[in-house]
């Protein structure tokens, strides 16, 4: 039976070349938004290109590697893909293999595996949080429900299973444990710590899981696809400690409604009852006494049903100490994170990462 026979179209077959790669058009600048951090890279008159026609080529091969020829499949596939994002995982496989032989047909698909991975976790996610929308757009069970969602998720992480195994063994074997990581982590979050765990270590070891463990991938699969294999545990180690700094700041920005581009929504995490870092140093200093903190809780324990409730409850927060000290937390993992660079040798592809490292804490993204 051929492929026209079937109502399916395995990954990346059957698909129209219709992705225009040419420097100079729209497309090619549509794909290429890096985010902040990397205005030195985009200058740079050798790796500046490089960049830029390796990310529109990992966009390409997303689209091909869930193109579907069943209308509903498709759809549902395409649907975050299109949506958009800043692509930062693929990014950063790109930059790393710009240590070594630069961005190789085998960067490509490894850029490709580490954001449809993220893709298919972000379906999950969005059905176990109830989410009415991501990323500007009706999240994918809100328009097709529940089941279409969670297979369009396990389709999308088949799919980058499939270009792995083109990469081989060491491939395969990296993203399995990461996704056994993103796993873990998403369990441990619905679960919540054991009587007599931290609440914080808890809170950071989910946060390594689920966020960061995708990030160090994405620095080892460049390092190691770029021809930069000594590098290969050094970027690994950037991106764990970068991805724990992202989210951290990503939790204060939410509790606080700091006016960045993060594209939250002030107090999404505090109406729906999410644990996060500032939330957490509160509940301790509270339990220690601190009657400041103790009064914001009750605002944050309380109704938060209308905007009105959860404004109060955000602006407390904001001028809480705990606040400050979680933006500390993240600053030192981002500072730890520029530290492990410390055996890259000097140049652009450095001063890149370690510009992003601190983007991440501003969240100049």
């Amino acid at each position: 039976m051929t492929d026209s026979q079937t109502n399916w179209t395995a990954a990346g077959h059957g698909v129209h070349d219709s992705f225009d790669l040419n420097p100079e058009t729209g497309v090619l600048a549509a794909a290429v938004n890096l985010p902040g951090g990397f205005g030195l890279i985009a200058q740079d008159p050798e790796f500046g290109p490089a960049i830029a026609t390796g990310l529109a080529k990992v966009e390409k091969l997303l689209r091909d590697a869930i193109a579907n020829s069943d209308p509903l499949i498709d759809a549902s596939s395409r649907h975050l893909v299109e949506a958009g994002g800043k692509r930062i995982r693929p990014l950063l496989v790109v930059l790393a293999s710009l240590l070594g032989d630069g961005v190789t047909e085998e960067v490509i698909k490894a850029a490709a595996i580490v954001e449809l991975t993220h893709l298919a976790t972000l379906y999950h996610d969005d059905v176990m949080d109830s989410a009415p929308m991501r990323r500007g757009a009706p999240t994918a069970h809100e328009v097709w429900g529940n089941s279409v969602a969670i297979l369009t998720g396990d389709l999308i992480f088949a799919r980058a299973s499939v270009i792995g195994s083109e990469l081989g063994p060491e491939a395969v074997s990296m993203q399995a444990r990461t996704f056994e990581r993103l796993c873990l982590g998403q369990l441990h979050e619905s679960v919540g710590p054991r009587e007599g765990d931290d609440p914080i270590e808890h809170h950071l070891s989910v946060i390594s899981d689920k966020t960061a463990s995708l990030l160090a991938t994405s620095g080892a699969y460049g390092a190691l696809f770029g021809g930069a294999e000594q590098y290969v545990e050094v970027l690994r180690s950037y991106g764990e400690k970068v991805g724990v700094a992202f989210q951290v700041a990503d939790d204060v920005i939410d509790v606080t409604g700091a006016q960045v581009r993060s594209g939250k929504t002030p107090g999404t995490d505090l109406r729906e009852g999410v644990p996060t870092l500032p939330i957490l140093l509160m509940r301790n200093a509270a339990a220690a006494g601190d009657e400041d903190s103790a009064r914001v809780l009750e605002l944050v324990d309380g109704d938060l049903t209308s905007d009105e409730a959860l404004g109060l409850a955000v602006a407390a927060v904001s001028g809480n100490d705990a606040t400050n000290q979680a933006w500390d937390v993240a600053r030192a993992w981002a500072d730890d994170a520029i530290e492990s660079l410390a055996p890259l040798p000097e140049g652009t592809v450095k001063a890149s990462l370690t510009a992003f490292a601190d983007a991440v804490v501003t969240r100049e993204l």
